[in-house]
């Protein structure tokens, strides 16, 4: 029963990772342009550290390499322009 209730605490902090995203990506625009390809590895990184993390079964390593890539590929995704 504990392991659930971590699993779904991690969850519930992943799903938290797509709003800070957005709203670090709204912020800091200006980053955005210079920074792409370091992001992109950035990602890559997460994504190898999370995959590392699950195979040793570190939860907590697992879920915060994740949130990294969560956060950090918002940053990644082209804004839609609202039309008038």
């Amino acid at each position: 029963m504990q392991q659930i209730i971590k699993i779904l605490i991690g969850i519930s902090f992943l799903a938290l990772g797509f709003p800070v995203g957005d709203f670090l990506a709204n912020k800091t625009k200006d980053e955005l342009k210079l920074g792409q390809k370091w992001f992109k590895i950035i990602i890559i990184v997460s994504l190898i550290g999370g995959l590392m993390s699950l195979i040793l079964r570190n939860d907590s390593l697992f879920f915060s390499f994740l949130f990294i890539a969560i956060v950090t590929s918002r940053s990644l995704k082209p804004k839609i322009q609202k039309r008038k």
